[in-house]
């Protein structure tokens, strides 16, 4: 950040990470499950793309699939190492000073996701600003500074939970709580069915 300005949307990669397991949905893979007549991947990117300079999605499948609605980074594929491993690889990815993460099964974030984490990480002087929902932190929609490189590779090395490395990393809480609905998550195919019943 030159002379302290505030960063603009060109600085700023966002990452969908789409790379579990769908362990509680079959096995298939719920980025590409069909919600309203579109795969998830398509609302969600939809949503964040106007936030940012550029967006891309972390897999470790399905890669052609997934590329029809952004480049793609691939986080290594099975077995399954979690979502640090996705997002090692979109840091290691983008090209950006800044990534923003947010998880495939959240179809609605917060419109303003990105303003609100990097305005956050800027008045605090931090390289990771994490949303929360002011009932919890909701560790997979956060802001990284590039420089974190190497301590997200370290992390994934020594196999910790997201949201303990971003706490050791000295991560700052954003408050969202007049957001909450934007982290409701999509795990079994009856959640779907409710959300297409609410928003459909």
């Amino acid at each position: 950040m030159r002379n302290g300005a505030m960063p603009r949307s060109s600085d700023v990669t966002i990452a969908v990470l789409s790379g579990g397991a769908g362990s509680r949905f079959g096995g298939r893979d719920k980025g590409l499950q069909s919600l309203c007549g579109r795969p998830l991947i398509a609302h969600v990117v939809e949503r964040l793309r106007p936030q940012a300079g550029s967006i891309l999605v972390c897999v470790n499948r399905n890669a052609a699939e997934y590329a029809a609605y952004a480049p793609v980074c691939s986080d290594g594929g099975a077995p399954f190492r979690g979502p640090l491993a996705g997002i090692v690889a979109a840091l290691e990815t983008c090209s950006t000073p800044w990534l923003v993460t947010a998880p495939v099964d959240s179809p609605l974030p917060p419109r303003d996701l990105v303003a609100r984490l990097l305005q956050a990480a800027v008045r605090s002087s931090v390289d990771c600003a994490v949303a929360h929902d002011g009932e919890r932190r909701q560790p997979l929609f956060a802001l990284y500074s590039r420089r974190m490189q190497a301590c997200a590779r370290q992390a994934l090395a020594d196999d910790l939970a997201v949201w303990r490395w971003q706490s050791g990393s000295g991560a700052v809480d954003v408050d969202f709580a007049d957001a909450r609905d934007a982290f409701v998550n999509l795990n079994r195919a009856q959640d779907f069915e409710r959300w297409e019943q609410r928003h459909g």
